[in-house]
């Protein structure tokens, strides 16, 4: 059977239009419904799309520009190297451009406000988006307050502990984010534009910082080149206490190990997928952002981590203390070669922007932790109190559960529990990992639906991923095996069970939250051929006419000038 795509309502499907609200587009297709996926939407559950395109590009930035990359990267160049984090940025920077070019094509054909949980539900099977939609919410409710307690320990840079308790902090940056959060969508969008820029300009100093540093332009005058890769060496055996793995199987293991911190940095560059239900006209400005925030990404972390292999050795003395301290500008091996090229002062500048990166990360957190739940509850997988909202489009009851997380950070007032929070850092790890072998599948799933209607992806879709239906299995391959074995070190040298249950709880909980779903629900996998591509398009379609409209008259009333125009194609393009 061939379908249309530009048809509002597919006929395979039998709808219950006694349930239809045609003012607010609620509709329910009945055959989802009784496979356990209610869609509720209308007035009362309706976001506001406030985001423009600068907003979405500089979240989706933001969310992946973070203490994993001016942080972490000290730890991973202490355990593999230079050539070894270069190596292993770079290709899980492939593997996260695979997984945005999947949700893409989804997001931009139908941008549902549930996200791709909701895709997980439609496409695959209803007990997958439970599943997905969950973890991913518990990713977040446990990274937010660990942002917070990140912010309190940058502080400590200048005001100890001892002097000012760090719960002080999480109080202020608590009430701050949450405020932001309230006020609405734009304020928001707007707010964490200039925090995102403000990371990226951070980043492009760093660059070339970096890059003046290598060419001997410091006050040193100490012209490194490659000097490091040279000696000590581009990669790094593996050590671990009093245990060395060498030659070849040591130093891929080492390589291994740097896996992990590099799909931690990149985690949260799917969080476009969750923006699309509040963004202005998603089908051309997703792409956008998502296209654009890839060779951004590639460029800030693989030149930044190229340049910093290339002016700190991977056992400089410095090194060893930055992995032992707390989240502050003395853990930043970016410090250790401005140290080490005798930059004074600097320190302090690097480390207010910090806070700005981790202070941005939790803003952010605590609005995907909203807009997770939100989604969940208007697919039908969690309580319906959770999908009202208010007159300004604010999820305000289900923002309220994700705040009451929030008070996690408050054990880490006590220094002890700061090593309970990075048993909770691993968890969150594997959680993403999960999320996006989901979209990885869920996709795939999609691009058979497609050919089963008679959808031609090239022709019909509004944006086509590049690489398909290669790249979402070679994604999903690499992202599986990552999931298994990021965790491997802890069987050698002994067992630290410890790091193991944190490292690979996940995946036990994903399969019982799957299980159990389907096992209560008695939900079935959705079949290529009755696949649901229309519920919800006719709202994005006048959605989507209604905005094209509205901006079609705003350029009548005021055509930009030439000046704008060329804004637009050049600087307009980053931001």
């Amino acid at each position: 059977m061939s379908v249309s795509p530009n048809t509002s309502v597919n006929k395979a499907f039998d709808y219950d239009f006694e349930k239809e609200v045609a003012v607010s587009g609620n509709i329910v297709n009945s055959q989802a419904a009784a496979n356990g996926n209610d869609f509720r939407y209308g007035e009362e559950t309706e976001l506001h799309r406030g985001l423009k395109a600068r907003h979405i590009t500089m979240i989706a930035i933001g969310g992946a520009l973070g203490t994993g990359l001016v942080i972490g990267t000290g730890s991973a160049l202490v355990d593999g190297g230079p050539g070894s984090i270069l190596v292993a940025y770079s290709f899980v920077g492939l593997i996260v451009y695979l997984v945005m070019c999947a949700l893409g094509e989804m997001a931009t054909y139908l941008p549902l406000p549930d996200g791709f949980s909701g895709y997980a539900s439609r496409f695959v099977d209803p007990c997958l988006g439970f599943a997905v939609g969950y973890t991913y919410w518990f990713k977040y409710i446990i990274i937010t307050p660990n942002q917070l307690t990140a912010a309190a320990l940058v502080i400590q840079y200048w005001l100890p502990r001892e002097k000012v308790n760090p719960g002080v902090w999480i109080t202020v940056f608590l009430v701050v984010i949450v405020a932001i959060n309230t006020i609405g969508i734009k304020f928001f969008g707007e707010f964490e534009f200039w925090l995102s820029s403000i990371k990226i300009i951070t980043v492009v100093g760093l660059i070339i910082l970096c890059l003046v540093l290598t060419l001997g332009g410091g006050p040193d005058h100490d012209r490194k080149g490659f000097r490091y890769w040279k000696h000590p060496g581009a990669f790094k055996e593996y050590q671990k206490g009093d245990l060395t793995i060498h030659g070849s199987k040591g130093r891929f293991v080492a390589w291994a190990a740097c896996l992990v911190t590099a799909v931690f940095a990149y985690l949260g560059t799917e969080l476009v997928g969750v923006t699309v239900g509040e963004a202005q006209n998603p089908r051309r400005n997703v792409p956008r952002a998502i296209k654009l925030t890839f060779y951004r990404i590639c460029f800030f972390y693989i030149l930044l981590v190229m340049l910093l292999g290339m002016n700190v050795a991977y056992d400089d003395p410095g090194l060893a203390f930055a992995k032992k301290a707390s989240t502050s500008a003395a853990a930043s091996p970016f410090v250790v070669a401005i140290s080490n090229a005798g930059i004074k002062g600097l320190p302090h500048v690097i480390n207010a922007a910090f806070l700005l990166f981790v202070f941005s990360a939790a803003n952010s957190d605590l609005y995907i932790a909203t807009r997770t739940l939100y989604g969940l509850a208007v697919n039908g997988k969690a309580p319906a109190i959770f999908s009202r909202t208010t007159k300004h489009g604010l999820p305000v009851y289900a923002m309220g559960l994700s705040t009451c997380f929030c008070a996690l950070a408050y054990l880490n007032v006590s220094s002890s529990s700061e090593t309970v929070f990075g048993y909770f850092v691993n968890l969150v790890s594997i959680f993403g990992l999960l999320t996006w072998v989901s979209i990885l599948v869920t996709h795939i799933f999609f691009m058979r639906a497609c050919k089963a209607q008679g959808i031609d992806r090239h022709r019909d879709l509004v944006w086509c991923a590049p690489f398909q239906p290669y790249g979402s299995y070679f994604a999903l391959f690499f992202c599986i095996l990552i999931s298994i074995f990021k965790n491997f070190t802890v069987f050698i040298n002994g067992f630290d069970y410890k790091n193991f249950i944190t490292g690979y709880l996940g995946i036990p909980l994903f399969l019982a939250l799957n299980l159990g779903y389907k096992f209560f629900y008695k939900t079935k996998m959705v079949q290529p051929e009755e696949a649901d591509f229309y519920t919800y398009k006719d709202v994005i379609d006048r959605q989507e006419e209604e905005f094209l409209a509205e901006q079609a008259r705003e350029r009548e009333l005021n055509p930009p000038g030439r000046g704008m125009k060329i804004y637009e194609n050049t600087l307009g393009l980053l931001f």
